[in-house]
C-alpha cells in the first residue's frame, strides 16, 4: 500500500507534474483511434498554474507519494456559482487503480462544497476508457455524447 498525500501545486513539482501529465497522455494516447490524438502534448494551463488555476479562483491538487514524487493531478474551472469543470485528473501509468483519483476527486468535492457549487461537470474523449468506468462509479452521469469523440458527464453534490 503507498501513502498518497493530496496538497495544492506548489511550484517546486512543476517538472514532475509535466512529467507524470505526459506519461499519463502518453499512455491514453495509444487508445486514440487517429495519429493526431496518440502524441502527448502540454497544455498552456499547465505552464503557469498560479495564472491558470489560483488567480481565477479554482485549485490544482496534485497527489504526492512517499517519494515525493508527483503521482496524480487535477484541476477546477468554475463556470457558474453553482458549476464546475474538472480538468486535468491524470494518473501516471502503474499507479491506477490505487484509489489516487479517488482521493483527488474527493478534494475538488470538499473545494466546491466550501464554495456553494451543487455540480460538477468533465468530459473526456471515447478512447479514455478508464475514465468511463471512474466516473459513473463516482456518481457522474453522462449528459451528453458527441457524434466526433468527446463524452460528457455530470454530478449533483
Amino acid at each position: 500500500m503507498i501513502t498518497i498525500t493530496i496538497i495544492p501545486y506548489e511550484p517546486r513539482y512543476r517538472d514532475d507534474m509535466l512529467f507524470c501529465y505526459l506519461l499519463a497522455k502518453d499512455e491514453i494516447g495509444k487508445y486514440a483511434p487517429d495519429d493526431k490524438y496518440r502524441k502527448p502534448a502540454l497544455k498552456e494551463d499547465l505552464f503557469d498554474i498560479e495564472k491558470s488555476y489560483f488567480q481565477q479562483g479554482d485549485v490544482f491538487y496534485l497527489a504526492i507519494d512517499e517519494s515525493d514524487r508527483v503521482v496524480g493531478m487535477i484541476g477546477t474551472q468554475i463556470i457558474s456559482p453553482t458549476g464546475l469543470w474538472l480538468k486535468r485528473l491524470f494518473i501516471k501509468p502503474g499507479q491506477k487503480g490505487k484509489g489516487i483519483g479517488g482521493k483527488l476527486l474527493l478534494k475538488v468535492e470538499e473545494f466546491a462544497a466550501q464554495k456553494g457549487i451543487t455540480t460538477i461537470h468533465t468530459r473526456f474523449a471515447n478512447w479514455y476508457h478508464e475514465a468511463a468506468v471512474f466516473y459513473p462509479a463516482k456518481g457522474f452521469a453522462e449528459v451528453e455524447s458527441s457524434k466526433d469523440y468527446l463524452r460528457c458527464m455530470m454530478k449533483k453534490l
